[in-house]
């Protein structure tokens, strides 16, 4: 238990850490123009939110503590 906690803490941590630095992206599409049944929809790529990436930090690093101060 106390290798999985800490495994899955690291993961978690590696991906806050991506996160919050701005690098992975998702697609997002949008329909700026609609005029009866013409649509125009474009598809851009927007940052994942970094707030997301720091809740990450912290929950990872929270995991690894718990893995690492828990009794066997």
């Amino acid at each position: 238990m106390r290798i999985g906690l800490i495994i899955v803490g690291i993961v978690l941590l590696g991906l806050g850490v991506w996160i919050a630095t701005g690098k992975p992206t998702y697609p997002s599409t949008e329909t700026p123009i609609k005029f009866g049944q013409l649509e125009v929809k474009t598809t851009v790529q927007k940052p994942v939110p970094a707030p997301i990436g720091y809740a990450g930090i912290v929950v990872g690093g929270v995991l690894i503590l718990a893995g690492a101060l828990k009794k066997k």
